[in-house]
């Protein structure tokens, strides 16, 4: 006859140290690693102070308002190249159709998920109500163009648009 003998260690306070030891280790290591990437990603916040954005929104609101008022029709066409040129084009008449001239235009392509990828636009009046804006390394992809029109320290128009770019 043949006894099988199984050695079937026992549980003991020093296994238990180290299973309850290395769980532990291995979810603060899980947790510092995501820490640190969520860190190193954070885009930032929408606004400085939220306090301040709200004093100025009854301002935005006004501002609103009288842009609507004003009807002008501000047509824009932007195209992206191979090399990351990117090109607009705007054509911007007042309600009834007369070429808004002599206005400062500034526009700014915007990463909805990243404000670090904030792209400037630099335009110039064209003559007869149109202008002609210039970026260069814009990447491809979702951006929200913001075109702003100025006159005399005033800012008579603002418009956000959610374009994807080629």
């Amino acid at each position: 006859m043949t006894t099988s003998s199984s050695a079937i260690r026992p549980i003991t306070g020093r296994f238990v140290l180290i299973t309850v030891v290395c769980f532990f280790a291995v979810v603060i290591g899980v947790n510092v690693v995501m820490m640190r990437l969520a860190i190193a990603t954070l885009p930032g916040t929408e606004v400085d102070s939220a306090y301040s954005a709200s004093l100025a929104y009854q301002k935005e609101i006004q501002a609103a308002h009288q842009q609507d008022q004003r009807d002008w029709t501000v047509d824009a066409h932007i195209e992206r190249e191979a090399d990351g040129t990117t090109r607009l084009n705007l054509d911007a008449r007042a309600q009834d159709g007369v070429p808004l001239t002599g206005l400062s235009v500034f526009g700014r392509l915007q990463r909805p998920t990243d404000r670090r990828a904030d792209q400037a636009l630099e335009i110039l009046e064209g003559g007869g109500g149109s202008y002609r804006g210039l970026a260069h390394g814009v990447a491809a992809g979702r951006w929200d163009l913001v075109i702003e029109a100025v006159r005399d320290g005033k800012r008579l128009f603002l418009s956000r648009n959610r374009v994807v770019l080629n």
